[in-house]
């Protein structure tokens, strides 16, 4: 259902606590809450990747094993905070850039962002474009943050 509401009506609706509460409780309304649409494609890639849970990745990092962690996020959201060591590839251009920033398609690649839907279609295309080892982080930011894991939020990243 399209949310008509403009930002007065809906900062009428959840009080008032100036701009960025506003901002916050658009965010987080909007990343519980997906089109249909939008949640039926990436449950139709779902069986076609392999998908790991935070724990899961918490487990390789403190096992230092190889891998690359990829946010998929938007830079904005990289910026304010991210797993620590995390390399930025958006989900816009990942496809553009993925060739130069991790040549090699037999790397072990960890995809992430806020939730896991956005690192999901990442992944498929990955695997479309001869990626062999690609993994999508069920669960994304939230959920490592949510299991109270490091976060890096320091600017100027």
């Amino acid at each position: 259902m399209l949310d008509t509401r403009t930002p007065a009506s809906f900062a009428q609706t959840i009080g008032t606590g100036g701009p960025s509460l506003l901002r916050l409780d658009m965010e987080s309304d909007m990343a519980k809450n997906h089109g249909v649409r939008f949640e039926r494609i990436v449950d139709s890639v779902r069986p076609l990747i392999t998908e790991c849970t935070v724990v899961d990745v918490a487990a390789r990092r403190k096992h230092r094993e190889a891998f690359v962690l990829v946010d998929v996020r938007e830079e904005s959201e990289f910026n304010a905070a991210r797993i620590p060591e995390a390399v930025h590839i958006g989900k816009g251009v990942i496809e553009r850039d993925i060739e130069e920033k991790i040549p090699d398609t037999a790397t072990a690649i960890v995809l992430y962002c806020g939730g896991g839907y956005r690192s999901a279609l990442a992944a498929v295309n990955l695997q479309h474009m001869g990626y062999t080892n690609v993994i999508s982080m069920d669960g994304g930011f939230r959920g490592w943050k949510e299991a109270g894991l490091e976060v890096d939020s320091s600017p100027g990243v």
